[in-house]
Parts: C-alpha cells; sequence; structure tokens
C-alpha cells in the first residue's frame, strides 16, 4: 500500500525522449482542462503546492510526472478540449498525449476526471472508449461536488451512470473543498498499484529475482 503524502514532483516532459526510464507502474489522470486536475492531486497528497492551480484553464502544457514512494509515478497529462487554447498548441498536446497513451508500457490505468454538473465531452467518451478497447482499468472521478447539493449530486450521478452504462457505486465522488472522497479515491489507486506489486512479487520468486522492498 502506497502512501500518497510521500509524492514528489520529478519532471515535466513534452516528448517521449524526456519520460522517466524507471520502470515504475504509472497511472495517468485525465480530464478536460477545467476540471479540477491540480487540486485533487494536492488534495490526495496533502500538499498544497505539489501541483500548479491556475485560475485559466489550459495552462498544463506539458506531461508532469510525481513519484510516489520511488516505486509508482502518477503522471497529470495536459488538459483537453478548452476553446481558447490555439489549434496548433491543442494539436501538440493531442500528439504529447497519444505518444504517451499509446506507448507507455508502464502505464496500468488512467484516473478520468468529470465534473459532476457537466455532461461527459467528446474527449471524455473517446478517453472511455480508448481504455474499454484495451482493457485498461479506469478509475471514474467525480469532481466539484461542492457546487451541488445533495440530491442533485445524487441525480447527476445516476445519470452518468446511465450514460456510461456503469453502476453508480463505479464512481468516486470528490470535492476538494470540502476534502471528501479522498479515502475511497486512495483505496482504488492502490488497487491498481497492489495488483501490479503482487504480480511482480510472483514473477520475481519464480525467476529468482530480488522482490521489491
Amino acid at each position: 500500500m502506497l502512501d500518497y503524502r510521500k509524492v514528489k514532483f520529478v519532471t515535466s516532459a513534452a516528448a517521449p525522449k524526456q519520460f522517466p526510464t524507471t520502470l515504475f507502474p504509472e497511472v495517468a489522470i485525465v480530464g478536460r482542462s477545467n476540471v479540477g486536475k491540480s487540486s485533487l492531486l494536492n488534495m490526495l497528497c496533502e500538499q498544497k503546492r505539489l501541483a500548479r492551480v491556475s485560475k485559466t484553464p489550459g495552462r498544463t502544457q506539458l506531461i508532469n510526472f510525481f513519484s510516489v514512494e520511488d516505486r509508482a509515478y502518477l503522471v497529470d497529462l495536459p488538459g483537453y478540449g478548452y476553446a481558447d487554447v490555439p489549434e496548433s498548441v491543442q494539436s501538440k498536446w493531442d500528439t504529447m498525449m497519444h505518444d504517451y497513451l499509446a506507448k507507455r508500457e508502464q502505464l496500468l490505468g488512467l484516473m478520468l476526471l468529470l465534473d459532476i454538473r457537466r455532461t461527459p465531452s467528446e474527449h471524455d467518451m473517446m478517453m472511455l472508449n480508448w481504455c474499454m478497447e484495451r482493457e485498461l482499468p479506469v478509475l471514474v472521478v467525480l469532481t466539484k461536488a461542492d457546487k451541488v447539493g445533495r440530491n442533485e449530486a445524487y441525480n447527476q450521478t445516476h445519470k452518468l451512470a446511465k450514460l456510461l452504462n456503469a453502476s453508480p457505486k463505479q464512481f468516486i465522488t470528490t470535492s476538494t473543498l470540502k476534502k471528501t472522497g479522498i479515502d475511497l479515491l486512495r483505496d482504488n489507486l492502490n488497487a491498481l498499484f497492489d495488483d501490479y506489486f503482487d504480480i511482480k512479487r510472483e514473477i520475481d520468486i519464480v525467476t529468482g529475482a530480488n522482490a521489491p522492498a
């Protein structure tokens, strides 16, 4: 089980040659530009300034790698779908994301952030379909739950579940303002990473390699 309070920034990358060369397992964080990725990452890790929070959507222009206990990575990908970003910049982001998502062997799964108040965008649906086609686990995290009342949150969650053909229980509802959903998010992330570490430990035993500390 990983301690997400021990997360540290490692590097930013604009191309595959700048990605870390370690073979640590990775979970990528994706979502539209104003969905609150940086705020959620800061809440997850209990660090106010780990990821830069900007009032202007579209500021995250690189792929940012964060190390968890020096044995796993959380990877913050550029937000998508922000209309005020020039087409040339959006095209560059699309290329970066494709290079990472399609080719990164260390990728265990995605954390897809959706604003609980909004209908998933075309890009959101593309991400979900991409994961399904590749049988890649995806954690659907609903953000900004503090912006709606309890009844509306319930209704919106069930509406999204119907749209995505999923159970409402599969969603992780969060609020960075009220600090809610953090434990469930950590539990789900650990489930992804722990599966990897368990399999790797078994392989190391069979091959005679040293098991990870």
